[in-house]
């Protein structure tokens, strides 16, 4: 079977057959899911009076208000808004009595939201009908695909989520392939896929291992990648300049948290 994608791949490439068009097959893929998907998830949040927006102010609460109110700080950060765009949604959302907002007595340049009754009641009545919107989106896939899917998005997603990975117990800090790509190629070198060493600890593993900044590890695509090897000596190919070459690290046994948080990628 064919979508719209392999229609659009399938007439690029025979009109310009000298481009890749590869990355099209995911790229493109991806924003017309979503396109579909905010869509759908845009029924259940109209059927309650409410937009995405609204929704993800009240959900998040929800989440954070277990120990108490919410700064507006820390929601404009949890969000990703700038203070100007939290305060006029706080502004709407006060109006229509979803949230409850008074000066935070530890500081006087903010202030801590908390939901009103009528916002915890609209919450409790929107999430179960939208996660149940979101399982039937999925309902193609079987909980294999699922999860397969979950775990190459959440690869994807790791590499934008921290523009570099250090990594304390191995004393070096990385770049993730997208940025290794841009780098060498800013510099007149061929471009690679690999992880670019921005910074070694002077006596850490990767210094006894030989690695330099500026050198790339051609053999791991991704960070995820590097927290899923087993502790002891691994082999890496390392590509220096234009030369390659070949160096042992050894991870550690003790390396707390075998996955990055999101936020920094930070072990």
């Amino acid at each position: 079977m064919r979508d719209s994608v392999d229609a659009l791949v399938e007439d690029w490439r025979g009109k310009r057959p000298d481009l890749d068009f590869e990355p099209l097959q995911v790229i493109s893929r991806l924003g017309r899911v979503r396109s579909y998907v905010d869509a759908e998830l845009a029924r259940v949040f109209d059927a309650h009076g409410l937009g995405a927006a609204t929704f993800g102010v009240l959900v998040t609460l929800a989440r954070l208000e277990e120990s108490g109110d919410v700064s507006q700080r820390r929601l404009m950060d949890e969000l990703g808004l700038t203070s100007g765009t939290i305060s006029v949604r706080m502004d709407r959302l006060v109006a229509e009595g979803l949230v409850h907002r008074e000066p935070d007595p530890d500081d006087r340049r903010n202030v801590r939201i908390t939901l009103t009754p009528k916002g915890r009641d609209l919450f409790e009545r929107v999430a179960p009908a939208h996660l149940a919107n979101e399982r039937r989106l999925l309902a193609p896939l079987t909980s294999e695909e699922e999860h397969e899917l979950a775990r190459l998005l959440r690869k994807l997603l790791l590499e934008f989520e921290g523009t570099c990975t250090h990594d304390t117990a191995l004393g070096l800090t990385l770049a993730p392939a997208r940025e290794t790509i841009r780098a060498r190629e800013a510099v007149g070198l061929p471009p690679v896929i690999g992880l670019l060493v921005r910074d070694v600890a002077e006596g850490s593993p990767a210094a006894e291992a030989g690695l330099r900044p500026g050198d790339v590890l051609t053999g791991v695509r991704a960070v995820a990648e590097l927290y899923d090897v087993a502790p002891g000596p691994v082999p890496l190919d390392v590509l220096r300049g234009t030369t390659r070459r070949q160096v042992t690290l050894a991870l550690p046994e003790l390396r707390p948290g075998r996955r990055p948080r999101a936020a920094e990628h930070r072990v």
